[in-house]
């Protein structure tokens, strides 16, 4: 929604001719901000990931391998497909036990996150990738609820003659991928249709999955102002067992173990999910163009926990499985206008947002008799509504030759509504209501120095509602909505400097501080089930460095360095354990935040010629994470790194590609991820030590 004017076309008065360059950088466009604009334009920080470098070398099976070259952000695959992937944008998310919170998800425009602020991006073909945009920073809470951060999937569009492409990878712990895909363009109607299967055995015990994604793109032009691209996609996880975390002490004595608990009650999620969105986008003249996104979709969950018996013979107990079914549509309609003011140029962009959910939640004993880990008695049953209604307006105006000037302001209101329809003996009526809103500016000023360097600064507000995960239990064991959870609050400032150079490439650098009041804080956390309160204000402060440049044209490096400090600036009290009436632990301020990294660098060499043989190497590091708000245990900084090789054939129509890559080299042993806040401190969720995959792939053009 950020409107930027290209500074290379204004020109620069008064500024030397640049002397020639052996070498020219490609410009490359975003669209994170709302609007078509290059990057090194956008005051603010942005990554754009293409979609064939985000794939080459890597396995296509988590998001996760893709995000490593964007700094500020940490993606972690926690080898537990019923908790989907850990993304956290300089710290917002971290505290997440599953999904995706804090950070707004697209795909093609459409919302992957939820009005709550609940998201997942499972959905997405990582076959069908385009490009990938990462908005950081003030401006990402343009976006509304819930943006920390903005990452933006676009998948290709077809184009040109009909291929069909199949892929098929096999790697350790039962790895098996295949995929196929077929793009193109026929009579005016661009299609990209994929389907893909994914199973594995799972690196620790009770850890398998199965996972089936479909997904087809249509897009066509009726006439020369107007294009319409239809989205659907399907996804389908009929089992992924659950390992839950481990103590620190289990971890020592078997990585790949599990918690005798996730045995004895055969914890698993299953989810189902399928979604339609359509784009109408239309040129009303030369100096306006209209944008309409309209999305409907239905997920459903079912969730096993390990919620002992004897906890559930309490009365107001909602049991041991999670029952969830979740229709969801939203619209937006998006007006951008181009013109001048006092002679330079303005654009303008406005627009309303209305998304809605509505959820049937319900929840059952994880036991019948003396049978665990099936379908039991039910002890829950509700219907609960999220709605959000936004309008926005932002400007950019390049007002100097080298100065541009861009603002927004954003209105959220967002309501939660619950109708309780499971009220039996003690267990009361717990339907209740509650609304959220806020307006949300942001401020930014970029200057050219000249053509190679631009300096940015830009400061915004941001808010955060709890999502329906976070008030859907409460910690004293009380019956309905946690309806007293308070939205945070958050104010942002941030500066940078980007530069280009044919020499020395592309480099990024920016340094941010962020300060939230009544941050969202896990209170307890056990079984895979949590309780959250507010806590006081939190401080995060951090640099972020991001640099690449291309060799010989087909050598390509890059580094993504970040430091993060996140603190509680307040001290609040937790609890200790569950039941928890009162809330008795103390956590000091200047604690650290947990689940966040104060520190991380990605490193990366790829040699990839566009036929015969190629290779990389890849390196990651990682600081030390703190597990708890008490900050008593703590995962310990690691190292890791990849390499792989592989050979790309062309024989007439066909094209054949192999690939052999080659994770943690040097067999460490670390975590990968941790849960925060486990009540039992079982914190921990193991990497697996050296793997390996094998992967193999044929496109046939017609």
């Amino acid at each position: 929604m950020i409107a930027a004017v290209p500074f290379h076309a204004l020109g620069q008065a008064g500024s030397p001719a640049p002397s020639p360059q052996p070498r020219t950088l490609s410009q490359i466009t975003v669209t994170a901000t709302r609007i078509d604009a290059l990057a090194f334009d956008v005051p603010a920080s942005i990554d754009r990931i293409e979609g064939d470098e985000a794939r080459a070398g890597r396995a296509q099976t988590n998001i996760s391998e893709m995000l490593g070259t964007v700094p500020g952000l940490q993606a972690r695959d926690r080898q537990n497909y019923a908790q989907d992937v850990q993304i956290s944008v300089r710290g917002f998310g971290a505290r997440s036990t599953f999904g995706i919170r804090g950070v707004r998800l697209y795909v093609d425009g459409i919302p992957a996150t939820l009005p709550d602020g609940q998201g997942q991006i499972s959905h997405v073909d990582l076959g069908t990738i385009g490009r990938i945009e990462v908005l950081r920073g003030p401006f990402s809470a343009l976006y509304g609820n819930s943006s920390g951060g903005v990452i933006q999937v676009f998948t290709e569009e077809g184009r040109g003659a009909p291929q069909v492409q199949f892929d098929v990878s096999a790697g350790s712990d039962g790895a098996l991928r295949f995929g196929t895909k077929a793009s193109g363009q026929s009579g005016g109607i661009g299609y990209v249709a994929s389907i893909s299967r994914f199973q594995t055995d799972g690196y620790r015990e009770h850890s398998s999955a199965e996972r089936n994604l479909g997904n087809l793109k249509l897009t066509t032009k009726p006439d020369d102002d107007s294009k319409v691209t239809l989205i659907a996609n399907s996804l389908s996880l009929p089992q992924a067992d659950d390992p839950l975390g481990l103590t620190r002490a289990q971890w020592a004595a078997n990585p790949r173990g599990v918690d005798p608990s996730a045995l004895a009650f055969n914890t698993r999620k299953a989810v189902h999910q399928t979604q339609l969105g359509l784009v109408y986008d239309r040129r009303v003249d030369a100096a306006n163009a209209l944008q309409l996104t309209t999305y409907l979709g239905r997920r459903t969950t079912v969730q096993y926990q390990s919620i002992p018996v004897a906890t559930q013979a309490n009365a107001l107990h909602p049991g041991g499985v999670i029952d969830l079914g979740r229709d969801y549509r939203g619209a937006d309609l998006r007006w951008t206008h181009q013109t001048r003011l006092l002679g330079a140029p303005l654009t303008l962009v406005g627009g309303v947002a209305y998304d809605d959910l509505n959820e049937q939640r319900r929840g059952f004993q994880n036991f019948s008799g003396a049978t665990l880990g099936v379908t039991g008695a039910l002890r829950r049953d509700e219907k609960n509504d999220v709605s959000n209604a936004d309008q926005y307006l932002q400007g950019s105006w390049a007002f100097a030759p080298q100065w541009s000037l861009t603002a927004g302001l954003r209105h959220s209101q967002i309501r939660f509504r619950s109708r309780d329809q499971y009220i039996a003996g003690s267990n009361p009526d717990d339907s209740g209501s509650t609304r959220y809103s806020a307006t949300l500016p942001v401020v930014g000023l970029m200057y050219a120095a000249s053509r190679e360097v631009h300096l940015f600064a830009t400061a915004g507000r941001g808010f955060e509602t709890p999502t329906l995960n976070e008030i859907a239990y409460r910690s004293g064991g009380g019956t309905g909505l946690n309806l007293g959870l308070q939205s945070s609050r958050s104010k942002s400032f941030e500066a940078g400097v980007k530069t280009r150079s044919a020499q020395l490439g592309e480099l990024t650098a920016a340094v941010f501080a962020t300060g939230t009041d009544d941050e969202i804080v896990t209170q307890t956390n056990v079984g895979g089930r949590s309780t959250f309160q507010n806590a006081g204000a939190t401080r995060r402060n951090g640099l972020e460095l991001g640099w690449s440049n291309d060799y010989f044209d087909n050598v390509r490096a890059q580094v993504a360095y970040s430091v993060l400090r996140a603190r509680y600036a307040d001290a609040f009290t937790t609890c200790a354990a569950t039941p928890c009436t009162t809330p008795t632990q103390r956590i000091a301020a200047g604690n650290r935040i947990p689940g966040v990294a104060p520190a991380s660098l990605f490193a990366s060499l790829a040699w990839a010629p566009p036929l015969g043989w190629r290779a990389g190497a890849e390196m990651r590091y990682v600081g030390k994470v703190y597990a708890n708000d008490a900050n008593t245990d703590a995962a310990p900084a690691y190292a890791v790194a990849a390499a792989y090789a592989g050979y790309k054939l062309q024989e007439g129509p066909w094209e054949w590609s192999g690939l052999l890559r080659v994770d943690n080299l040097f067999d460490r042993r670390y975590a990968g991820s941790v849960i925060v806040n486990e009540g039992n401190g079982r914190f921990f969720e193991p990497a697996p030590g050296r793997t390996w995959l094998l992967a193999m792939s044929a496109t046939r053009r017609f």
